[in-house]
């Protein structure tokens, strides 16, 4: 018996949130701690020219993500200073009294909005997670549970098309994608910064290169085993 045009409508809706949960759930993992950890140790991750040593980086780019998932102001950063004494490389504040302060007017600025992209990512991760979950629900009582598994299981593959596209450009030209990212998240010439300003020295390009392919294989992954273990199969005769 064919299932309601609804019920084919509701399913293909429920195909479109698979990509969108499956990458934001990565990207939620790598705001923990963890990948902070194994990125700085990774092998040929670039040194700090200007002094951080790894422990400084872990140190700092842990408050640094702190503060885009708590709730507190850009008080939270602004304030940070170099400890005893330290200073920054002097293209990278206005005045002398400002070399003392971790982070510049522009760095605080480009946390602001950051913070704003990510909060913004993580409100629409737990509206799809939540609606993911009351179709669910309504599958398995409304009797279409099939074909939400199968649903399911064309997300984990629309996921694996999306996913493979992406890498493949972010192994070629990174620097595009790269560019062409903060161009659409964030206002033109906001987020370019010194190699001596404290945002390059915890996150340089290796690190954000290594941010994309992470949300690649492990968004991918996941998709590959939901389209591979939801699909669909012959019912008994």
């Amino acid at each position: 018996m064919s299932s309601p045009w609804y019920i084919k409508l509701v399913s293909w809706l429920v195909t479109l949130i698979v990509p969108v949960v499956l990458v934001l759930s990565t990207v939620r993992l790598l705001l923990s701690p963890v990948f902070i950890n194994i990125e700085y140790n990774t092998p040929g991750f670039p040194e700090d020219m200007f002094g951080f040593t790894r422990q400084d980086r872990l140190y700092w780019s842990n408050i640094a993500r702190l503060y885009l998932l708590n709730d507190r102001g850009i008080d939270y950063l602004a304030e940070l200073r170099f400890p005893d004494g330290g200073m920054a490389p002097p293209q990278s504040c206005r005045y002398m009294e400002d070399c003392n302060l971790l982070y510049n007017e522009r760095e605080l600025q480009h946390m602001v909005d950051v913070k704003n992209v990510v909060q913004a990512a993580l409100k629409v991760w737990y509206i799809s997670l939540i609606l993911l979950a009351v179709l669910g629900v309504w599958a398995w009582f409304g009797g279409w549970w099939r074909q939400y598994k199968t649903s399911l299981s064309r997300g984990g593959w629309l996921t694996v098309i999306l996913i493979a596209g992406i890498l493949a450009f972010v192994i070629l030209a990174f620097g595009v994608i790269f560019v062409a990212f903060h161009n659409v998240f964030f206002e033109a010439g906001t987020w370019t910064f010194y190699f001596s300003d404290t945002l390059i020295r915890l996150f340089p390009e290796r690190f954000w290169r290594d941010i994309f392919l992470a949300v690649g294989l492990l968004s991918g992954g996941a998709g590959l085993l939901l389209g591979y273990f939801l699909r669909a199969r012959p019912e008994p005769v």
